[in-house]
């Protein structure tokens, strides 16, 4: 009995050394498993996981995407855990300590992880310009009627109630009844073959960037954009203020709060004109695409964008563990997870295809 009260006394002693008094530690290892999810879940999954089902055959496109996963992405990722957590250093001091040759190597992530990290906070400016300007009755992007709109803006609920009067046409934001249509030389075929944008496209090109037709043209500062833009940064700077111990706690909602829109998003979905069509074309694969190259490249890319390896973040993340915190069976909770989101991912890429 005194040989094991000895052994745990020691044992918690090695913990208590291993706590890491100026990097800091997670304060549990909740915080270390919502962190690695919320890293994995991002633009990559939202937008172009069903892109990409949509692009590549639908449920076929699962076949090369779990190969992958099981062959490359599960691997790497729980290599950079055991690296990041064996370390405790960031990927440049890690990988320099590891081999100094392959210092390169953590540069390399970083200036990635830097560039993702300039353009990931500008499509949250965009995300805030969007959230305030939807705080409207009529949401300004449902219609052609905005500033800086163009005669291309085409509304098919307009168009659909010009076209119900016979003889009438829409084009170019006007309706021509017979009498305007012969008199101004508008026919069928001219309005058919016009130039078309939906107001949702033309309220993001011409009124939230202010889009000029060239190069030549360098526009002006969207003030607007700008303020969303410090706010975004505003927000990392709160969330990393006290490092891991206020990180920590903010991946309770940044971690969670996706799943609560896609469940919004996935309602929405399903009661949508054509949702019957889009589970359809999601679970009845073309093989054919297998012979594809193209998506076979899609599936290993899309890979880095779900786990996260080679970004040097999962060992940023797994540097804050301490020493003997068992990552293996970290990891076996994060693939949990990562298979119950990605069928929840694959249901809701069912029903964006009924947008499409």
């Amino acid at each position: 009995m005194s040989s094991e009260k000895k052994t745990e006394s020691r044992d918690e002693l090695v913990l208590e050394e291993d706590e890491e008094e100026e990097r800091g530690n997670w304060s549990n290892k909740l915080d270390f498993i919502l962190s690695c999810l919320g890293f994995a879940v991002g633009l990559g999954n939202v937008w172009r996981f069903p892109y990409l089902c949509y692009r590549n055959g639908g449920a076929v496109f699962l076949i090369p995407y779990i190969l992958f996963l099981l062959l490359a992405g599960l691997p790497l990722f729980f290599m950079e855990l055991v690296i990041g957590q064996y370390s405790s250093l960031g990927p440049v001091a890690a990988f320099a300590q590891l081999c100094p040759i392959f210092k390169g190597v953590g540069i390399g992530m970083v200036i990635v992880s830097g560039i993702t990290c300039t353009y990931y906070n500008m499509i949250i400016a965009w995300t805030i310009f969007y959230t305030v300007a939807s705080f409207q009755k009529t949401l300004p992007w449902s219609h052609c009627d905005f500033a800086r709109s163009t005669p291309d803006c085409y509304n098919h609920e307009e168009a659909a109630a010009c076209q119900e009067t016979s003889g009438s046409i829409w084009y170019k934001r006007v309706c021509y009844n017979q009498s305007m249509a012969a008199e101004y030389g508008i026919t069928a075929s001219l309005a058919g073959n016009a130039t078309k944008v939906i107001p949702s496209q033309e309220y993001f090109n011409k009124f939230v960037l202010d889009m000029t037709d060239g190069i030549e043209d360098m526009g002006g500062q969207r003030w607007q954009l700008v303020l969303c833009l410090l706010a975004a940064w505003l927000l990392v700077f709160v969330c990393l203020v006290k490092g891991v111990k206020s990180s920590g706690k903010v991946v309770y909602f940044t971690a969670l709060f996706p799943y609560v829109v896609l469940t919004i998003l996935l309602i929405r979905g399903a009661t949508l004109e054509g949702a019957k069509e889009g589970i359809k074309f999601y679970m009845i694969p073309d093989f054919k695409k297998l012979g594809e190259a193209a998506v076979w490249g899609d599936a290993a890319k899309q890979i880095f964008y779900s786990l996260g390896p080679a970004w040097g973040g999962l060992i940023t993340l797994a540097s804050y563990n301490k020493f003997k915190n068992n990552c293996y069976r970290s990891k076996i909770l994060h693939t949990l997870a990562y298979f119950v989101r990605k069928i929840f991912f694959y249901i809701y890429s069912c029903y964006c295809y009924t947008s499409i």
